[in-house]
């Protein structure tokens, strides 16, 4: 018997790729299940590949006990083979090869949520990206792909349900008091894409008819107890197979698909063959314990997971720098099916301004940062913090662009021969690229910069109306900031959707000079140059520009607009995108103009956490809201508008926005300014707030549909802007409708409102709420977060919360839902003046290192851009820093993310 440890591997490159020395044509595999010693049985039939010309086999593992290694049929000597720092190597192997490996590993005590571990008694596994080497020794990596046939062989009694990836061949008993379960997948997968489940598990299950007439089973399994939570899931499953069979053709394969739900999961699903594994988050919903976010997110997570199964799935990525290949892509299909589902064109644009917020508020700050990497990284040293939003949410951005160069059905074409040239092949970022060129003869060249190069363009906007010629001339030019290790960046190719509307507000049709005739009113100008100028005739008066129309690409626009054309873009533009967008400057430009004055007067004898002073400072300072009030007055008695997408015009930008706006960052002064002109627009329409708050109640039974969804959503920002007044009237309000609703999302708005207030009854509420809710764990998260990003909150409070009984580290979900969220939404508190949040985040950094570091690595990333925060705070943070950097034993993960923050 041989054990081994892994120790901190070197930096891993992208140009040192070279190919597996073997490849895999079928992997078998037995395990006999138990929490503290699982036997893994594993037969691999491997053969020289002929594009290497290595004869030495190498394997991978980590945390486990090599039993025993057979070559051929003859056990191997350890003299026969190396094993060091994870990496087992059998030098001059024979061409064809059946290799036997046996390993002993210790489900129970894995905490890190990786690979074989056991949660509430039950076996899951996650296995991406490098899980499932903590199973077996294996060519772990996702070029080498092999069809698996997996024996399942457990208690009887206390694993009644024994599931894996493909399709079920047999079933049986033992005779022992155990059975067993024998699946097969038909189609070649990585190893990162092995599942298992075994326990204790009730299901829900329906047949579908595809539309070849092909019938097959589908099933959501759960926790007793949680089956009337899993129709939603169900109906999005059969939702996002329905989809991808119109849009792009593409037909479930197996004869089975599975989802199941587990509460401790490191990410949110994962799409393994035919067995999603998924945060419970994402699969369980009911109206009296999930909200409308819920219900959206679970749509959108079941339909991404999904759509892996060919965009991730039977086409993968040769190796985890092509990460965005699969994850950007689905991303955007997600995205594209959360908006054909909402189907009204406001409901697309409002799921569009919710992706471009996400994007804006932490990619962008991202690619400013000491972690920024292009979508395509150069390398890495730990694959899981490269589960980012850049690899995700800008690779979307980059695969949106090509739907906006090529249009819808280019795009289509592209996709089509994509899957026909390279159907159960791990491919690249490149070969993605050149099926969308070849499919549409374009030359997308250029476009491969979107995938080298860090950082988010700005596009400068130049206009110059020629009254004698009707001529209107858009000067666009392009500059991208240095990042870490690209210091000069080459002109992208940037897509650039614009409209002109005439004094009415009417989109006018579009002739660049030398066309022939009018086009289009929404034109899309290629920008590959560092600065090109397009020219719009017979163009009668000045126009008002429309530009980046429905974000036509991920970047920072830079324009000049007066007040008065923002508030008449935010009338009548009809890019919807763009409507918002005229809306959030507008507001941007009054709190960021507040924000300065905050900073310019901190008083000399004052601590900075005393705010009474900050509301004096702004009373009297000289600053012209009534744009911005008559504005969203209008939006919100606009009754021709939806009230989804009033819902997020009169949200005001939020505090990460407007910080990625500050030269320095003072969490303080963005937070004050931000609510003093919550508190003014409040009092400017208070009337008009309370109708709209009358006039959106959805009685009757609930429905998470996106008129209703919607309605609650104003009504419930009406409410937390009349909140503002924090006087009887306003908590009366809410605690009535916090006594009556009968859904989550209007219970759940209203605690968080009497949270935020001075309320009598606030105390009260949050007791019956955990009283009510208490053994639901996702609705406890709720409570853990509401409590962590309140106004009121401080260090003391959530360190209380700490030593809850309900709390604990151990469960990811609950641990984000406390810790991430004091340390990344309410950071007005988090930022105190005395660097206590600094001193928690620390605490909490080091706990979460010995127990599971992937979560302790996203919660490091808080602190990673500290240099641009104001001096005072700078120091404190540096300090937290340097005691995070001096712990021993710290894992690779929270390594990689503190030495470039310290760098950097």
């Amino acid at each position: 018997m041989r054990n081994d440890t892994v120790s901190t591997p070197a930096t891993i490159y992208r140009k040192d790729y070279t190919v597996p020395s073997y490849l895999i044509d079928t992997v078998e595999m037995g395990f006999d299940l138990d929490p503290t010693a699982t036997r893994v049985a594993t037969r691999i039939a491997m053969r020289r590949n002929p594009a290497s010309t290595s004869k030495e086999i190498v394997l991978l593992g980590e945390e486990l006990e090599l039993v025993q290694l057979r070559l051929n049929g003859k056990v191997l000597k350890p003299s026969q083979y190396t094993l060091k720092a994870g990496v087992l190597r059998i030098a001059n192997a024979p061409a064809k090869v059946i290799l036997d490996v046996e390993t002993l590993l210790q489900p129970e005590k894995n905490t890190s949520l990786s690979g074989l571990y056991v949660s509430n008694k039950n076996f899951f596994t996650q296995c991406e990206a490098e899980g499932f080497r903590k199973i077996t020794y294996f060519p772990d990596r996702p070029d080498v792909m092999a069809k698996y046939t997996v024996m399942l062989r457990a208690d009887k009694k206390k694993y009644p349900v024994l599931l894996s990836n493909g399709n079920l061949l047999e079933e049986g008993d033992l005779g022992d008091g155990r059975h067993y379960a024998k699946w097969e997948d038909p189609f070649k997968k990585p190893s990162y894409l092995f599942a298992l489940v075994a326990g204790k598990l009730v299901k829900q299950e329906q047949k579908y008819t595809l539309k070849s007439g092909r019938e097959v089973l589908l099933q959501v399994w759960v926790e007793k107890g949680n089956l009337d939570k899993t129709q939603h899931a169900m109906d999005s499953l059969i939702n996002s197979i329905r989809w991808d069979e119109e849009r792009f053709g593409l037909e479930l394969d197996l004869d089975r698909f599975m989802i199941v739900a587990v509460g401790d999961f490191n990410m949110g699903a994962m799409e393994n063959k035919g067995l999603n594994i998924f945060n419970t988050k994402f699969v369980l919903a009911k109206p009296d314990t999930a909200t409308d976010t819920d219900y959206a997110g679970i749509e959108a997570v079941v339909g991404h997971e999904y759509f892996h199964n060919w965009t991730g799935n039977r086409v993968t990525c040769r190796d985890w720098f092509q990460l965005s290949l699969k994850e950007g892509l689905t991303v955007f299909r997600d995205q594209e099916f959360s908006a054909d589902m909402v189907g009204t064109d406001s409901g697309r644009a409002v799921k569009r301004i919710d992706d471009v917020r996400v994007l804006r508020q932490v990619q962008f700050p991202e690619d400013a940062g000491p972690m920024a990497h292009s979508v395509r990284p150069d390398d890495y040293v730990e694959i899981n913090n490269f589960y980012t939003v850049t690899i995700y949410e800008k690779g979307a951005e980059v695969v949106r662009m090509y739907q906006t160069l090529l249009g819808r059905d280019g795009f289509r074409k592209g996709m089509d021969l994509y899957f026909q040239r390279h159907d159960e092949q791990a491919v690249t970022c490149d070969d993605f690229r050149a099926a969308m060129a070849d499919a549409n003869g374009r030359d997308l060249t250029q476009f491969e910069r979107w995938y080298n190069q860090a950082g988010t363009p700005r596009v400068q906007v130049k206009t110059h109306y020629d009254a004698a010629k009707k001529a209107y001339e858009i000067t666009l030019s392009q500059a991208c900031p240095a990042t870490p290790g690209q210091a000069k960046k080459l002109p992208f190719h940037i897509p650039v959707a614009v409209g002109l509307l005439d004094s009415s507000g009417n989109d006018i049709p579009l002739r660049l000079r030398g066309e022939a005739k009018d086009g289009a009113t929404t034109r899309v100008l290629e920008l590959t140059k560092a600065q090109q100028t397009f020219r719009f005739v017979d163009i009668e008066k000045q126009p008002v520009p429309s530009i980046l129309r429905n974000f036509s690409a991920p970047v920072v626009l830079d324009i000049d607009y007066t007040d008065v054309e923002l508030a008449f873009l935010l009338a009548h533009d009809s890019d919807a995108f763009n409507r918002w967008e005229a809306g959030q400057r507008l507001a941007a430009r009054s709190l960021l103009a507040m924000t300065a004055v905050v900073r310019e007067n901190y008083p000399a004898n004052m601590e900075k956490n005393d705010s009474s002073w900050i509301d004096r400072l702004l009373s009297v300072t000289p600053a012209n809201h009534a744009a911005l009030s008559d504005a969203f007055g209008a939006a919100l008695i606009d009754q021709s508008l939806d009230a989804a997408f009033r819902d997020v015009i009169l949200s005001l930008p939020s505090e990460a926005t407007l910080a990625e706006q500050c030269d320095v960052i003072d969490p303080l002064a963005i937070h004050s300014a931000r609510q003093y002109l919550r508190r003014t627009l409040a009092n400017a329409l208070k009337t008009d707030l309370l109708a709209a708050y009358k006039a959106n109640a959805t009685p009757g039974e609930y429905s998470p549909d996106a008129e209703a969804s919607g309605k609650r959503a104003l009504k419930n920002l009406a409410l937390a802007y009349l909140m503002e007044a924090d006087d009887a009237e306003s908590h009366k309000l809410a605690q009535q409708q916090y006594d009556n609703a009968n859904n989550m999302t209007d219970r759940f708005a209203a605690l968080m409102a009497l949270a935020n207030s001075s309320a009598p009854g606030k105390t009260a509420a949050l007791a019956k709420f955990y009283k009510d809710f208490e053994q639901e764990a996702l609705v406890i998260d709720k409570w853990f977060s509401l409590q962590a990003m309140a106004r009121t909150a401080d260090v003391a409070a959530v360190r209380d919360l700490l030593n809850h009984p309900a709390f604990t580290l151990k469960n990811p979900n609950r641990a984000r839902s406390l810790i991430f969220s004091f340390c990344n939404g309410n950071p007005a508190k988090f930022h105190a003046a005395d660097g206590s949040g600094y001193e928690f985040w620390a605490d909490q950094v080091i706990a979460l290192n010995g127990v599971n570091p992937q979560v302790a690595a996203r919660l490091s990333r808080t602190l990673d851009r500290w240099r641009k925060y104001a001096p005072a705070l700078q120091e404190k943070m540096r300090t937290a820093l340097e005691r995070v950097a001096a712990e021993k034993n710290l894992s690779k993960d929270v390594l990689e993310v503190i030495t470039k923050a310290l760098a950097n």
